[in-house]
C-alpha cells in the first residue's frame, strides 16, 4: 500500500503525520518505507541524524531528476527505511516542465523496481501542487489529506481535491482519498468551528481521530525522534496510535 500524505498549505502537521504513521507501524513490526519528496526535507532531518552531510547523489534528487534507483537509507528504528529529500528538488518544476518522457511517473517506476517488499510506503508530499506532488499521487494507491484549523486551510482542500481528480483521470485511475485528517486541534472557537465545517462539507471522508496541538511532538522532532520513542504516553502519541488503528486496524500489541 502506497499512501501520499498531502496538504496544499505548510504548517499543517503533514511531515509530523508522515513520521508518526511510519514509525508507529514500524514499531508494530511492519516493514515501512518513507519517501520524503518535500524539498524542505523535514522528515529526512528528523530520521537521518547526519542528514546535513548527505550529498544530493544520496537523495531522491537522483530518482526524480536523473531517473536513477531510489537511494534507500536505514533509520535507527528497526523496520523503517527512508528515501531522503534534497533542497535542489525545488528545481523539479523547471526541469520537468520541458521533459517529454513520462515526467509524472518517475517515482512510480522507481518504486516498482524495489526488490525489498514493504508493507507500507508513505510519501511526504510538498505543500504545493507541483510535479513532485503529481509524481507522488501517480505512484500512490491513496492520499491522506492533512488539514489544520483555519479558513484558508479548509479552502485549500478544494484545489487539492481537484488535483487528485486530475491525476486520477490522466495518470492513475486507482487513486482514492484515504481520508481527511484534522490536526493541530486545540480548545478554541477557530478549531471547533473548522472541524465542524470540515465534517459538514466532507461527511464521509473526515477521520474520527483528531490530532491535538501538543508540544511533545515538536520536542520529539527537535530530539531527532518520533513521538512514540520520545513521549509514548503523550496526547500526540496516543492520538497517532488511534489513527493507526483506525486506518490500518493495527493494534498496539501487534508484531
Amino acid at each position: 500500500m502506497v499512501i501520499s500524505v498531502a496538504s496544499q498549505k505548510g504548517g499543517t502537521g503533514k511531515s509530523s503525520t508522515s513520521i508518526s504513521l511510519s514509525a508507529g507501524l514500524a514499531r508494530r513490526g511492519k516493514r515501512v518505507l518513507l519517501i520524503d519528496i518535500d524539498c524542505q526535507a523535514n522528515s529526512s532531518k528528523v530520521l537521518i541524524p547526519n542528514y546535513l552531510d548527505l550529498r544530493k547523489e544520496h537523495t531522491l534528487y537522483v530518482t526524480i531528476l536523473e531517473r536513477q534507483p531510489l537511494p534507500i537509507h536505514h533509520t535507527s528504528l528497526a523496520n523503517l527505511d527512508i528515501v531522503p529529500s534534497h533542497i535542489l528538488l525545488s528545481n523539479t518544476d523547471i526541469e520537468l516542465t520541458t521533459a517529454k518522457d513520462h515526467r509524472e511517473a518517475r517515482l512510480k517506476k522507481a518504486l516498482e523496481a524495489i526488490e525489498r517488499p514493504y508493507d507500507y510506503v508513505f510519501i511526504d508530499c510538498p505543500p504545493a501542487l507541483s510535479w513532485l506532488t503529481i509524481n507522488a499521487f501517480t505512484a500512490s494507491d491513496q492520499v491522506l489529506v492533512v488539514v489544520s484549523p483555519g479558513y484558508f486551510e479548509l479552502d485549500s482542500i478544494v484545489q487539492l481535491s481537484k488535483t487528485i481528480e486530475e491525476v486520477k483521470t490522466y495518470f492513475n485511475p486507482r487513486l482514492t482519498i484515504l481520508g481527511h485528517l484534522f490536526t493541530m486541534s486545540d480548545p478554541t472557537i477557530n478549531s471547533r468551528t473548522s472541524l465542524k465545517i470540515l465534517r459538514q462539507t466532507y461527511p464521509d471522508l473526515v477521520l474520527k481521530t483528531v490530532i491535538p496541538r501538543n508540544t511533545d511532538l515538536r520536542d520529539a522532532h527537535f530530539s531527532k525522534q518520533d513521538v512514540f520513542g520520545f513521549a509514548p504516553h503523550s496526547k500526540s502519541a496516543e492520538a497517532y496510535a488511534r489513527l493507526i488503528e483506525e486506518l490500518f486496524h493495527e493494534q498496539k500489541d501487534a508484531g
